[in-house]
């Protein structure tokens, strides 16, 4: 665990005691901070105090004496749902961080020759999977690897910086928000798309948050832009006007110059100028579809700019398992493949799921977004049947309307019982594939523990099969 010692000898206030909280509230008190922790939830509360962190009530304590708010990055720190703990931090000038911004300025106070790299990856989708691609690439070749941020393991829970080592951090808006002094060696922002609004509140502020992942990069230093959206364009022409790095664009789709791409089933490296083709996606089983061509084009990228040698890329991009709940294919049961695709949490994420496949199953719903699935109208061609479940299920009956078949299930147990019995009768190859569309938190915990709940039913299937 990190040793946080930018705030030695002061007092620090950390609101949120989740996963990423505790990991601050530790890393502060070792390194010498005097920590006032508190969280909204009773349940939090005593688990923090099982986990060795004292808690104490911010709305009494005096933020005059308070040298920073360490805030969870799901907490509103502005618009219309601000916290209580960002109004009283505010009142009082006391600036708000997150644990990334601790994270920085450790490693901001190591001397530049001794630092380890640093590879941030932010975008709407497309995150996870990328991170754990380039992890995979750099574990492959030999080197000390810590990955965590948005994923696994918050990064003050990571092992300590020492020289050589190789910190990867997906990035959310969320805790870009809350970030200032982050210097990525390679900073990578996938695409960009609505999501968030009721958080940042409008595209502008989503894509200011974004765009902090480039903020604190040097001449030496490599930003890697998806060109694919509009806004990732504007922002990948905007930096390299600015000249101030090196810019690499990337494309699932269309040729770039100086980029690198993935057209069709074919990974090209264009950076010199003289396109080369440098992998076939085919060979990659745990990346299918257009978006995974994107994810691999920023890995291969990443991977370059750090020195990686081309032929080691690309056989690492091929031996590359995939994530866990991105389009991970979980079991066949006779001519039924089942896909877990639980991380797509959005309309977007969603469409790149159903733009692999020819025809589908599909099971979704749950907390919906604020433009639900509509969308995603242009795919619904692809859908056999669709298995509503959750909070949502209603709104999106109507949605499909007589486009496509559909079924209320409320639950993923009915959901796959359902689809599996229509697959089945069909008598040919076909897919289940759950890919939401939706939050989870109105049945379950988190994606993970959705995605965990679709895979036991599926397992339980097999068991009778």
């Amino acid at each position: 665990m990190f040793k946080v010692t930018s705030f030695s000898g002061k007092e620090v206030a950390v609101f949120g005691l989740g996963r990423s909280g505790i990991a601050a509230a530790l890393a502060l008190v070792s390194g010498g901070a005097k920590v006032l922790a508190w969280d909204d939830s009773e349940a939090s509360r005593a688990n923090a105090l099982i986990q060795g962190v004292e808690v104490c009530d911010l709305h009494d304590m005096n933020f005059e004496t308070i040298s920073a708010l360490v805030m969870s990055p799901g907490v509103p720190i502005y618009g219309p749902n601000k916290h209580w703990a960002a109004e009283l931090a505010d009142a009082s000038d006391v600036p708000i961080i997150g644990d990334i911004e601790l994270f920085a300025r450790e490693i901001n106070q190591i001397e530049t020759s001794q630092r380890p790299k640093i590879i941030g990856i932010t975008g709407t989708n497309g995150k996870s999977t990328t991170t754990a691609l380039i992890a995979h690439i750099l574990r492959e070749t030999g080197n000390d690897v810590r990955v965590g941020g948005n994923i696994g393991v918050g990064v003050l829970g990571l092992d300590p910086p020492k020289i050589g080592a190789y910190y990867v951090l997906e990035l959310s808006s969320y805790q870009l928000d809350l970030t200032k002094s982050l210097k990525c060696d390679v900073a990578i922002s996938l695409n960009v798309a609505p999501d968030h609004l009721e958080r940042h509140g409008n595209m502008a502020r989503y894509v200011a948050a974004k765009r902090n992942i480039f903020a604190n990069q040097t001449s030496s230093d490599f930003a890697i832009i998806g060109v694919d959206d509009e806004w990732g364009e504007a922002l990948c022409t905007r930096l390299m006007a600015g000249g101030s790095r090196n810019i690499v664009p990337i494309s699932s789709g269309q040729f770039v110059s100086c980029g690198v791409v993935a057209i069709g089933n074919n990974l090209w490296d264009n950076q010199s100028g003289r396109a080369k083709q440098v992998a076939d996606l085919t060979m990659a089983r745990a990346l299918p579809g257009g978006h995974n061509g994107q994810n691999a084009a920023a890995a291969y990228a990443a991977a370059k700019a750090l020195g990686i040698g081309v032929d080691a890329i690309t056989q690492s991009i091929y031996s590359f398992g995939g994530l866990k709940h991105r389009l991970q294919e979980i079991a066949k049961i006779g001519n039924v493949r089942f896909f877990n695709d639980s991380k797509a949490t959005n309309a977007n994420a969603t469409a790149q799921a159903l733009a692999a496949f020819n025809s589908v199953h599909w099971i979704l719903g749950g907390e919906a977004k604020s433009d639900g699935i509509e969308p995603l109208r242009p795919l619904f061609a692809k859908v056999k049947k669709a298995y509503l479940i959750g909070k949502s299920a209603t709104l999106f009956a109507k949605t499909l309307g007589s486009e496509v078949p559909f079924e209320l299930c409320k639950t993923i147990e009915n959901a796959v019982q359902k689809s599996y019995q229509d697959a089945m009768e069909s008598g040919l190859p076909e897919i289940v594939l759950l890919s939401p569309a939706c939050a989870s938190f109105d049945q379950y915990r988190d994606f993970e523990a959705r995605g965990d709940d679709f895979e036991a039913q599926v397992n339980d299937l097999k068991k009778e099969a």
